[in-house]
């Protein structure tokens, strides 16, 4: 498995379950949680959001149940404290009920609620008549999942994770070439994230899908305004949009994060200003390029979240969703990540869904963005069922 964040971490605890008795995990990074898994706000979504043909639709609210009780089991922190989606006016209303009709076909818990309900619930969020409530929606740590997990794989005697140890490419067909040497395999499972498509490219997967990296930043609330919300408040989304607009969500530690921007990124760990450039920054900024003029829902978000840059665009959106709050309240954070977003080249449009291709001993997990980390058990199970041939050998 190339990748231990939570795709490779889960599918590995997906091919234990199933008797495979010879697993090795490569990472890149020295340490658990350095990229998408362990940057990702800790939001355990519900499934409301997602079309009901998706696979992201058909994993969420599993998905969800399977990461809260895995928490419980394993005493990780959770907090089942739910989510409010508001409405700034009246336009937005006929989304908030579209969201509600997809959450019930996805088997969602969610409920139309108003004015006088959401204050019992969120009392400084503001709405528009009705908001949608998410009781299941919750928050937990990544960061202490993947460690969970980490250990239960390798306590099993069974699965070997090998840190600072990157995929180079192809030995011979079945074998890998890494940083720590020639590694052969049966099969090789790509779960390598932002790095997906490189990966998947060395065994002749079809190279019209390209990663383009969206960097998101958060604030964060002053700790004197931290009890201005209890748990989750988003706004209504374009539905059109792989983005879920700028939301505040209170983590297990009390503090509250204001986010995130979606902007593109220069590289696939582009998290700073220069930070993590690379020679590849130029080819990157080439495909935002062409995107930019070709497809509209590109140049709509790029746009749109550009705005969000300026500190007035950015209160305003997050002004519109809770009371009592100043721009002084809004404090800066050291939290960024990075979102690979997948794109399909010869279409020139965004891949809005899970896509795993499989390639002769290969498989390969080509767009893991959100939900992935709340879908991820499922899903995991998913690749393992429906792409591996079940053999006894290993």
């Amino acid at each position: 498995i190339c990748g231990a964040g939570i795709i490779g971490l889960t599918i590995a605890k997906a091919l234990l379950k199933r008797g495979y008795e010879k697993i090795t995990i490569l990472e890149k990074e020295k340490s658990l949680g350095a990229h998408a898994s362990g940057r990702n706000s800790g939001v355990l979504h519900a499934g409301i959001y997602y079309n009901t043909d998706s696979l992201k639709a058909q994993f969420c609210v599993k998905g969800n149940l399977q990461m809260r009780n895995y928490c419980k089991k394993h005493h990780l922190p959770v907090q089942e404290t739910g989510k409010v989606v508001v409405a700034k006016d009246e336009s937005e209303l006929p989304v908030l009920h579209e969201l509600f009709k997809r959450g019930e076909a996805n088997g969602a818990k969610v409920e139309l609620i108003d004015e006088k309900q959401l204050k019992e619930i969120e009392p400084y969020a503001k709405t528009y008549k009705t908001a949608l409530y998410s009781p299941n929606t919750s928050v937990t740590d990544p960061k202490q999942v993947l460690e969970c997990l980490r250990q239960e794989l390798v306590a099993s005697g069974k699965v070997a994770i090998l840190h600072q140890t990157a995929f180079l490419g192809l030995k011979t067909q079945t074998c890998a070439h890494t940083t720590s040497g020639n590694i052969p395999f049966h099969t090789f499972i790509n779960a390598a994230g932002a790095y997906s498509d490189k990966v998947a490219q060395a065994f002749g997967v079809e190279s019209h899908y390209k990663l383009i990296p969206f960097k998101g930043t958060y604030k964060k609330l002053s700790s004197a305004k931290s009890h201005l919300v209890n748990g989750n408040i988003y706004p209504v989304p374009n539905i059109r949009n792989p983005f879920l607009g700028v939301h505040l969500t209170k983590g297990i530690d009390g503090q509250v994060y204001v986010g995130p921007t979606s902007i593109p990124a220069f590289s696939r760990e582009n998290y700073g200003i220069f930070k993590g450039l690379t020679r590849e920054a130029f080819e990157i900024l080439y495909r935002e390029g062409v995107l930019f003029f070709k497809n509209d829902k590109f140049r709509r978000v790029a746009l749109d979240e550009v705005r969000k840059y300026r500190a007035s665009h950015f209160f305003r959106g997050v002004k519109a969703l809770v009371k009592e709050i100043a721009p002084k309240d809004l404090e800066d954070s050291k939290k960024v990540g990075i979102r690979p977003q997948l794109v399909d080249w010869k279409k020139k449009e965004l891949v809005m869904d899970f896509l795993v291709e499989r390639k002769e001993n290969s498989i390969h997990i080509l767009n893991s963005i959100s939900p992935a980390f709340t879908c991820s058990m499922p899903f995991a199970e998913h690749v393992v069922d429906n792409y591996l041939p079940s053999l006894a050998c290993c």
